[in-house]
């Protein structure tokens, strides 16, 4: 019972952030300035990163609920804090202020904050860490569109 309050508690909190994140990114991807961008042939249909958005989510979600259960620790729920942090403020960053390569060190620093979570509790939730490979993969897709875009802009 413990664990399916964890999981709706990090569920709120991680659509939380995609709602805060949307809200600050304020019509981002339809302004002018985003349309008009060089982007990666590799840039998927706007529809996917919803969909992906709510995978990610969801999976990230059940990761942390089992890792707090586990080690319900201060370092567990400062790193967490930095990722909510890190995964909000690039879409401000980003797509409201338009600052490509602070967008890209902070993506970065969010994907090895994600790598440090993978490494470091592996030993804890062994497959469960599973849990946290969509979201390790599309910060990694991600990184590298917003690379590309500082590259060929």
């Amino acid at each position: 019972m413990k664990l399916l309050k964890y999981i709706v508690i990090f569920l709120v909190i991680n659509f939380g952030a995609l709602a805060i994140g949307t809200w600050l990114m304020d019509n981002g991807p339809q302004t002018a300035w985003y349309q008009n961008l060089n982007k990666a042939p590799w840039t998927p249909p706007g529809w996917v990163f919803g969909a992906a958005w709510s995978t990610i989510m969801v999976c990230f979600s059940i990761y942390m609920a089992f890792l707090y259960q586990a080690k319900p620790s201060n370092k567990v729920v400062a790193l967490f804090g930095v990722q909510f942090f890190l995964n909000v403020i690039w879409n401000y960053i980003f797509f409201n202020q338009h600052q490509v390569g602070l967008g890209l060190a902070a993506i970065v620093l969010l994907t090895l904050l994600l790598a440090t979570f993978l490494v470091s509790y592996y030993k804890t939730l062994h497959a469960k860490s599973l849990l946290i490979l969509p979201y390790l993969i599309w910060l990694c897709v991600a990184t590298s569109l917003n690379a590309y875009i500082l590259i060929y802009n």
